[in-house]
């Protein structure tokens, strides 16, 4: 009789995946991303382990939204201190940090626990097309 073994860290295989966002819409491609950083597709998935992948993502200053959330969606921070509320568009967002985008829409979809920031070091994001992880693709 086969008896199931529970998955130990030292178990974990991390792969890296290239995702180019090119004319891609922004939640449907986030939600694809958040389930390689858990590594959910896996066999072996168990929720307590951070057992996700490496993502890198090229071209985030080309993803694509529908409706009028270029002009509608905002993101909100605050610096803390009186008077430090800022708000900004996700046309205004994507002239200044197109990475930041698809690194917030990511974050809200992963679990909202310790391992999300182990999580999210795990997700590389570039503007343009050119990114600092060629020779994990070499094939």
């Amino acid at each position: 009789m086969k008896s199931s073994t529970d998955t130990k860290e030292k178990d974990i295989k991390r792969k890296w995946h290239l995702i180019d966002l090119k004319g891609k819409t922004l939640g449907r491609v986030s939600t694809e991303i958040a389930g390689l950083l858990m590594g959910k597709s896996k066999s072996n998935f168990v929720r307590h382990l951070d057992m996700g992948d490496y993502v890198v993502l090229i071209n985030a200053k080309e993803i694509k939204v529908t409706g009028k959330k270029e002009d509608q969606k905002k993101y909100y921070r605050h610096s803390g201190y009186p008077g430090g509320f800022k708000a900004e568009t996700l046309r205004e967002l994507r002239i200044k940090k197109p990475e930041e985008i698809i690194r917030h829409a990511v974050s809200g979809m992963l679990p909202q626990n310790r391992l999300r920031a182990k999580m999210l070091k795990r997700l590389k994001v570039f503007s343009g097309e050119n990114h600092t992880f060629q020779d994990k693709f070499k094939e």
